[in-house]
């Protein structure tokens, strides 16, 4: 029998992935000299960075559940989405004025709210559009657009910086340019379909379901189930921030931050559609499990490194965690809940990971300053496993198919 071809994954998941890489090429070109920038040029402590990073997470996560919420109750998403990237856009770029830790702070809680507003409404979108028996491989695609603007991004400062000589606080002016790109990529190439009634129950006319479909208990003992695992591993998994911080210790040069940053970026680019399709075959479960055990695994590694080389190594295989866990668990969470409660879903999923980051950043911190950086990546690699096993504890998830998509799997 012949192989039967892959279903195309349509127009509005390819913009979205479009928008994601513009998006990403932005604050990728801005994110990794944060570090560096706040503890040099302003003189803030590692703890400060936990603070900033942290805060800035999970406040995007309260908004992420609000707006994911919202969107089930609207007939279109997009509105949503369009708001939140505009207004990140406008914000990010403000690094370039900021003179103290503090307004770093301010600025990078409004770049979040930014991201709070469009996610949910974003990925519920993406749901909506993928093909059922496809969407690990759409979800995949998505990050990998995603992970490619994360390439660019480091490259692009790094030959500003690096080749050009041009001053940091410019390059986060540069970094609006793609930003606002797209935002008008958004406006102009994505379409939604206008009813969603038939997959949702939302009369266009009202824009809302019964409160009865709006309960949590609708989604289900297994998605609360997942997601508790995804919040147990959210507390080991802190700011990737400490990651820049570590090499640096390593002796890699800050110049070369920006290298370091797109090689891991590549990976993932590179992993994230086949990792999701390899979900979309085998199972959800498997894969996830696969990358939180790598991570345990490579933080572990973070914690014996010795050289330079190293990190460079490390973070080339930690790339390997998010090809295999990034677009698996969101559409894992596609699988679980029932297509009316899509958005508030995504919304609590990225609530569990962002109020679990701030923690887990700010415990990162303070193992780092009180028993050095080895003690802090071990304890995050033990709450590693601690959550594979919370995530193997869960009833095993019927695999997609197309009856699913009415029942929510």
């Amino acid at each position: 029998m012949a192989p039967q071809s892959k279903p195309p994954l349509g127009r509005t998941v390819i913009a979205l992935s479009a928008v994601s890489l513009l998006t990403d090429v932005s604050s990728e070109m801005i994110y990794p000299l944060i570090p560096a920038f706040l503890t040099m040029t302003l003189g803030v402590s590692a703890g400060f960075v936990g603070v900033i990073e942290g805060a800035a997470e999970s406040v995007a996560a309260l908004v992420k559940l609000a707006s994911g919420w919202w969107s089930d109750r609207t007939p279109r998403r997009k509105p949503l989405v369009v708001a939140g990237y505009s207004l990140a856009a406008f914000a990010r770029p403000l690094v370039a004025l900021a003179t103290s830790g503090w307004q770093v702070l301010g600025i990078r809680l409004v770049d979040r709210v930014g991201k709070g507003i469009r996610s949910a409404p974003r990925d519920a979108l993406l749901a909506d559009s993928a093909p059922a028996d496809a969407r690990g491989r759409a979800f995949g695609f998505h990050r990998a657009a995603d992970n490619l603007g994360a390439v660019l991004g480091p490259l692009c400062a790094f030959v500003l910086l690096r080749w050009m000589g041009v001053p940091i606080r410019t390059v986060f002016w540069l970094a609006a340019i793609p930003a606002v790109l797209a935002v008008v990529v958004l406006v102009v190439a994505v379409r939604e379909r206008g009813d969603r009634s038939r997959e949702t129950g939302v009369r266009p006319e009202a824009g809302a379901v019964s409160p009865a479909d709006h309960s949590t208990a609708a989604l289900g003992g297994r998605f609360w189930g997942v997601l508790t695992a995804v919040f147990v591993f959210t507390l080991g998994n802190s700011t990737d921030a400490f990651l820049l911080l570590r090499a640096a210790e390593l002796g890699v040069p800050i110049a070369v931050a920006p290298l370091i940053w797109a090689a891991l970026h590549v990976v993932k680019s590179v992993s994230n559609t086949p990792g999701g399709a390899l979900s979309d075959r085998v199972g959800r479960r498997p894969v996830v499990l696969a990358g939180w055990l790598l991570y345990a695994a490579v933080y572990v590694g973070f914690a014996l490194a010795s050289a330079a080389w190293h990190a460079w190594a490390l973070f080339m295989i930690y790339g390997l965690v998010f090809g295999l866990s990034e677009g698996t668990e969101k559409a894992l969470v596609a699988d679980l809940a029932p297509v009316a409660r899509r958005g508030a879903a995504f919304g609590w999923y990225n609530l569990a990971i962002g109020i679990g980051t701030l923690p887990a950043s700010l415990l990162f911190g303070a193992l780092w300053n009180r028993f050095g950086s080895p003690v802090a990546f071990v304890v995050g690699a033990s709450i590693a496993l601690a959550a594979s096993c919370t995530l193997l504890a869960v009833p095993r998830v019927a695999s997609v198919s197309r009856s699913s998509e009415k029942s929510g799997a």
